[in-house]
């Protein structure tokens, strides 16, 4: 492989994630701590001792984004021509805790529904608007994690991601910000989107074990490398396939989604494509 592809391959998966993250991996810091402090109660910590002492044997496995691949779930009658999208937002939080209200409005108003991936900082930060978009049957609310941490059981990082350090950690990440969600909305979410979208096996078959999919891309749409709306717009056109997954962020209004999707949807639809939440396929690897 030539230097200039791999750099292009490299550039191409850093736009998945919330930029300007801390250079190395660390525990949290002090209001991080007590935020976990605050979830620890002897019924989670009970839970969890369960938890590591069910992996407590099993090795980290390979690290990557394990990319999967969705198909939509259909009755027997359905149509087998069907072309589905599924548009995904994540919100990252800690200091770019913003939110993209244009971009919101606009998926409202063509009715493009979409799942959100949301960490427990940018919940704190956001409380009423996340309480709406909760209530709207339109999206769908999943799980980013608690602190917006890279989850692997070894400590493994990429792009300077701050990562969980062990087993321990990745449970509190995926656990505590699903049960967060729940109390919140009542619904425990079903799908978990890693920082960065890489894990390891281990972690996977720990979100498993607690209920979830982890889920992370096929369409990067390159907003995180402040790609131009027409870059993204191709981007999206370009990848697009039944079943595909566009990855974009709604928590920096900075940045030009709306315009993108202006862009890309009407020739999605010219092209026969429709758009559904994460929760109406049915996951296949």
């Amino acid at each position: 492989m030539r230097i200039s592809t791999l750099k292009v391959k490299l550039a191409a998966a850093a736009a998945v994630l919330c930029l300007f993250a801390p250079s190395a991996p660390a525990r949290p810091r002090g209001d991080e701590r007590n935020t976990l402090k605050s979830y620890y109660t002897p019924e989670y910590l009970a839970f969890k001792k369960r938890i590591m002492g069910e992996f407590k044997n099993a090795g980290a496995g390979r690290f990557s984004e394990f990319v999967k691949y969705l198909k939509v779930a259909r009755d027997k009658g359905g149509d087998k021509n069907q072309k589905v999208l599924a548009l995904t937002f994540d919100a990252c939080g800690g200091r770019h805790s913003g939110y993209n209200e244009k971009l919101i409005a606009y998926l409202r108003r063509e009715q493009l529904p979409a799942t959100l991936f949301v960490t427990g900082l940018w919940i704190e930060k956001n409380k009423e608007t996340f309480a709406g978009l909760a209530k709207d049957p339109l999206f769908e609310i999943e799980n980013h994690g608690l602190l917006h941490r890279l989850c692997s059981t070894e400590g493994k990082t990429k792009y300077g991601v701050h990562a969980t350090r062990d087993l321990s950690d990745v449970i509190d990440e995926m656990e505590l910000c699903a049960r967060k969600i729940y109390g919140l909305t009542g619904r425990r979410p079903i799908f978990f989107r890693s920082a960065t979208a890489y894990t390891d096996e281990l972690s996977l078959k720990v979100a498993a074990r607690l209920g979830m999919e982890v889920v992370s891309y096929d369409i990067l749409s390159g907003d995180a490398t402040r790609a131009s709306a027409k870059t993204m717009s191709r981007n999206i056109l370009k990848g697009a396939r039944h079943g595909a997954v566009v990855i974009m962020h709604f928590n920096h209004p900075e940045w030009p989604e709306m315009e993108a999707l202006q862009l890309a949807v009407p020739e999605l639809r010219r092209r026969g494509y429709n758009f559904a939440k994460l929760e109406d396929f049915s996951l296949k690897p």
